[in-house]
């Protein structure tokens, strides 16, 4: 199969995909998640500002299309448009819809609860406090673990590190399990800059990190998402003993999963909704200590993944819903809030190239149709 793309004289070459497998056995090395997406209903009025309208059967086959590749599902997290078009109602069905799903897959899932229901004008951290348990209660009441999102609400109240603490030591005893806390960097989400009440990011850390050891009975681990794998490094070697490390890293996570000999990252990645099959087979490497074939496995998804991240990194969602697409796990190139619209025709084009060179496009004709239909819709000439 071929494809004449754009700023090319010959046509692109498509390689035959990677014939991945799956797994047998539950993978052991590591526990991994993916953050996913949600495919949008194309006949919705899925409009900026407009309420959300998701296709529900392709969002769930989505979901059991990673279980499948043994890996967990994350939830309602930012991958799944938090924020950026996924109103409070639709997340609701969409936790304990994925949640029943996941029972009756046999699937592990997490879920985030957050604040991004509560008024842009919310004064004071007691309201940012009512909000997040509003929201655990929903995650917990589906059977979900708990993910405890960054909130744009305490960013914007919290004059220091007190306040904080003073939000996350009334939330976390509400948790009835132990939770996942969730470091988004600014990179993300700007709305979140200086997260644990400084911009230091040294006087950050050791506020998160005293957090971490008075409550650590309480977290089962730790997401980290600020794409600087030294810091996560340190961070990773400062835990109590038992809280993991989720890596949140979608450009140095091969290195990070893997580990420096005494101490390794588990992960909860977007990535890994774009990635599954390949990141399920270098899983399934380590379990077997083959960390030539981990390599090989990880090697060519890094380009991707450092393009799909690349800045504004909040777009991100974008190429993951467009991989999805190429791939034929859903039937349409359209995003809640129309943000199908944030990523440029080049920036697709390239993550093509660069799914297609990692084996990451199941069947190449279909791709290449796909791909032809996009270039038509925006008037390039062939």
């Amino acid at each position: 199969m071929s494809i004449l793309l754009p700023g090319s004289q010959e046509p692109y070459v498509l390689r035959e995909p990677t014939q991945w497998g799956k797994p047998s056995a539950p993978i052991r090395s590591r526990v991994a998640f993916a953050a996913a997406h949600v495919v949008a209903d194309p006949s919705g009025n899925n409009a900026p500002g407009e309420p959300a309208v998701v296709d529900w059967d392709s969002t769930l086959a989505f979901r059991r299309h990673l279980w499948s590749y043994g890996l967990g599902v994350a939830e309602a997290m930012d991958t799944a448009q938090r924020g950026m078009g996924l109103d409070w109602a639709t997340t609701q069905q969409l936790i304990r819809r994925s949640s029943a799903e996941a029972v009756a897959a046999g699937g592990r899932i997490a879920a985030g609860a957050g604040t991004d229901h509560l008024a842009a004008e919310v004064s004071d951290v007691d309201s940012v406090l009512r909000g997040y348990s509003e929201q655990l209660d929903v995650v917990q009441e589906a059977g979900a673990q708990v993910i405890v999102m960054a909130s744009r609400q305490l960013a914007r109240v919290a004059s220091g590190p007190a306040d904080y603490r003073r939000v996350y030591d009334k939330l976390l005893p509400q948790a009835e399990s132990p939770v996942v806390l969730h470091w988004l960097g600014s990179m993300f989400d700007p709305a979140l800059t200086g997260y644990w009440g400084s911009t230091d990011l040294s006087v950050a850390t050791e506020a998160f990190l005293d957090l971490v050891h008075e409550h650590a009975s309480r977290v089962d681990g730790v997401k980290v998402s600020l794409l600087d794998a030294e810091h996560e490094k340190a961070l990773r070697a400062r835990l109590p003993e038992g809280v993991r490390l989720y890596t949140g890293d979608d450009f140095n996570y091969p290195e990070l999963i893997k580990g420096d000999g005494e101490a390794a990252s588990d992960a909860l990645l977007g990535i890994f909704a774009a990635i599954a099959p390949a990141a399920s087979a270098a899983l399934r490497a380590l379990d077997a200590g083959d960390l030539s074939a981990y390599d090989e496995a990880f090697e060519p998804t890094v380009p991707l993944a450092r393009h799909v991240f690349g800045a504004p990194t909040y777009y991100y969602k974008t190429g993951i819903a467009f991989l999805a697409w190429l791939s034929g796990l859903q039937p349409g190139f359209s995003m809640v809030g129309g943000l199908q619209s944030a990523r440029s025709l080049p920036h697709l084009v390239e993550t093509f190239r660069l799914a297609d060179a990692a084996g990451l496009l199941p069947d190449p004709p279909l791709a290449e149709h796909r791909m032809n239909l996009l270039l038509d819709v925006h008037g390039v000439a062939r």
